[in-house]
């Protein structure tokens, strides 16, 4: 059973061997600090778009930065390792800056995806720069209206 949980320089040597062979790394990255529906639904819709899924998983201080204390609730490694037990999921790459700017510029990956929730034009300014220069492909899949992480933290909030 090949290792899914890999290095960035590990998942930037299958970037390359993909290539050489014509096929299509697609990347996406995320907190993914509470797994839902709405997560298996953009990451099925991401892997359909090429060869092969790797998902960037946000350490856990970039996720305090960008979500505020008291997340993650699950840490990088149980985070990356509920996502690399997902079939569609082929590799799962941990970084710990805010934003995957230099991870992209090291995997240089055929696809980019986001959810819907975001457009080109809101897409970091250095992330979209690193991935023109790549020459990938940035592709924005519709979002699952209804499902975040944030609100099924305010609804067992609720029920506690």
């Amino acid at each position: 059973m090949k290792q899914k949980i890999v290095s960035a320089d590990e998942l930037a040597a299958i970037a390359d061997q993909l290539r050489a062979q014509n096929k299509r790394l697609v990347f996406t990255n995320g907190c993914f600090d509470l797994l839902h529906v709405g997560h298996v639904r953009y990451l099925e819709a991401a892997r359909a778009l090429g060869d092969a899924l790797a998902v960037g998983v946000n350490g856990d201080e970039s996720v305090r930065a960008l979500k505020g204390d008291g997340r993650p609730l699950n840490n990088e490694n149980d985070r990356a390792a509920v996502l690399a037990a997902l079939e569609t999921v082929d590799y799962v790459v941990v970084f710990p800056e805010l934003r995957a700017t230099a991870l992209l510029k090291r995997v240089r990956p055929s696809v980019y995806v986001k959810g819907g929730d975001y457009r080109l034009e809101t897409l970091n300014a250095e992330e979209r720069e690193a991935l023109q220069q790549c020459g990938a492909d940035i592709r924005i899949v519709p979002f699952e209206p209804g499902y975040s992480t944030s609100r099924l933290i305010a609804r067992i909030e609720l029920t506690q």
